[in-house]
């Protein structure tokens, strides 16, 4: 398969209705880096992650940041992602402290999604909002079905808040979700899923307040982000490096004076989210969410 069929494979939304459609994209993908990148870049400040740069047939472009850490290559993905299936379709069984299941979820949830969104570095540089866009809705929709993979049926969607004043509802609210988990017609999680938190971690926050305010309900919010790491050029020495893209103080300010996150959940988690007072108490690795938090936030009654 060449880079070009790699890539519209990727631009069409209907090659990725269910999970065997992104984890079939994702061989591909890795199957064709295998032997076929122009070279493999380390970044100068973080080695363990690489940026991929690819041949005359993707012009040389350079892709976003990869930690290598998590991603699989082509062999060792063909084996996970099998077991990756495995692992949540009977997630409620798992042995909870396996750490090598943990890794399966977040690695190969990390490798399928990064796939995507290198492939579609390899677009021109003037194609960059409508790639970034579709790296976020693709996302969107495999976390959503992932969910739906462990036995709990979630969508996206409009939420109609009723404005009540002594008892009269004077009109409705609208608020759009990218994950509704409801039970029994009762909204039991409400979440953001993004490929990271930069520019709308804010509104994260927010949302939860005034959703909850205004239904005086304290319905758990979550929000799932990939990672929060993007591309720093040093043009002048003509190398590359990272930078994070979280807010610490942000994050700490409106967990602090406005209301904490129920949950907040990383593939490729920052070292400072393991460390950092606050930040550390409120940021887990994925496979938290789908092993552990999600089920209590099921049971958890208003």
């Amino acid at each position: 398969m060449t880079l070009q069929q790699i890539v519209n494979k990727a631009k069409d939304k209907d090659n990725f209705t269910d999970l065997d459609g992104f984890i079939s994209f994702s061989k591909e993908y890795l199957e064709y880096i295998h032997d076929n990148l122009q070279a493999t870049i380390i970044s100068q400040n973080e080695n363990h992650y690489c940026f991929y740069q690819y041949d005359s047939n993707g012009s040389f472009q350079i892709t976003r940041p990869i930690n290598s850490k998590l991603m699989y290559n082509s062999e060792v993905f063909e084996n996970k992602s099998s077991e990756y299936l495995e692992i949540l379709r009977s997630i409620k069984d798992i042995d909870k402290s396996d750490n090598t299941i943990r890794e399966i979820l977040n690695n190969t949830t990390y490798t399928i999604q990064q796939s995507i969104g290198a492939a579609l570095d390899a677009l021109p540089a003037g194609k960059s909002n409508t790639a970034r866009k579709l790296n976020g809705d693709l996302f969107e929709h495999f976390i959503r079905l992932i969910i739906k993979e462990i036995g709990i049926d979630c969508k996206a969607g409009v939420v109609q808040i009723p404005v009540v004043v002594n008892d009269k509802k004077l009109f409705n609210m609208s608020y759009q979700h990218d994950l509704i988990i409801e039970e029994d017609n009762e909204i039991k999680v409400i979440g953001s899923i993004k490929t990271s938190s930069k520019d709308r971690i804010d509104k994260i926050f927010i949302d939860k307040f005034l959703y909850n305010k205004l239904t005086e309900k304290n319905t758990p919010h979550i929000a799932v982000f990939l990672n929060d790491v993007q591309r720093k050029n040093v043009k002048k020495e003509n190398k590359y490096g990272i930078n994070s893209t979280f807010l610490p103080g942000h994050f700490k300010g409106y967990t602090i004076k406005l209301n904490p996150l129920d949950g907040v959940y990383y593939c490729d988690i920052r070292p400072n989210m393991r460390t950092e007072p606050i930040i550390k108490d409120h940021i887990r690795t994925f496979d938290n969410l789908l092993i552990e938090d999600i089920w209590t936030f099921l049971r958890k009654e208003e």
